[in-house]
Parts: C-alpha cells; sequence; structure tokens
C-alpha cells in the first residue's frame, strides 16, 4: 500500500509565498510524475502544475512567473513553491503522484487536499 504524506499549506497575506509538498512512502520504487491541481470553492479542479521524471516541468499560465514545480524521484518527494501570491490563488491544492510499484507496472495516488488561503 502506498500512503501520499502532505506538507504545507496555511494562510498567507498577498505577496507571500508557501511551499507545499507530497511525499510517497511504502511499497514503490520511485515517483514517476507528479501533477498538482487546485480547486477553489464553486469552480471545478484545474491544473496548476506538472513535473515528470526524465521529461518536463511546466506550471500553467496562471502560476507562471511566480509558482516552481521539483521532484525529487529517489526520495519520493515533489514540491510546489508559491511565491507573489494572490487572492485568486485560494483554493484546495492536490498533488496526483503517479509511481511504479513495480517493473513497467504504474499506479497513482491523490494527496489529501491542502488549504491554502490568501488574504489581507
Amino acid at each position: 500500500q502506498v500512503q501520499i504524506e502532505t506538507c504545507g499549506g496555511g494562510v498567507v497575506q498577498p505577496g507571500g509565498s508557501l511551499s507545499l509538498s507530497c511525499t510517497a512512502s511504502g511499497s514503490l520504487f520511485g515517483i514517476k510524475a507528479i501533477n498538482w491541481y487546485r480547486q477553489a470553492p464553486g469552480k471545478e479542479r484545474e491544473l496548476v502544475a506538472s513535473i515528470s521524471r526524465g521529461g518536463t516541468a511546466n506550471v500553467e499560465d496562471a502560476g507562471k512567473g511566480r509558482f516552481t514545480v521539483s521532484m525529487d524521484s529517489a526520495a519520493k518527494t515533489g514540491c510546489l513553491q508559491m511565491a507573489m501570491l494572490k487572492l485568486d490563488d485560494t483554493a484546495t491544492y492536490q498533488c496526483d503522484v503517479t509511481f511504479e510499484i513495480a517493473p513497467g507496472l504504474r499506479s497513482a495516488v491523490w494527496g489529501r487536499g491542502i488549504q491554502v488561503t490568501i488574504s489581507s
């Protein structure tokens, strides 16, 4: 069984910074990819950023120039660093971690929601 532990979130003022992380544990060889999503009340879930081992990292338009996505496959950890936060960034953030459970076999697990609130 694979579990995802999450860290980060909280309440910050506009212009502040937060760092979110997801760490996988259990029977897995390593992380293949991490997608970061967020969902604000009354709105649909949207992709924020993504990164793949051996691939490219991408931040969607909403976070470009402000967000940075990274991962450490061996450490089974992914991180979303957010700076210059705006009121519109208020949402519940979640990571979707794709990992290898055996050679050639992949699975995915969602981390718990992390509340990020930007308030003046």
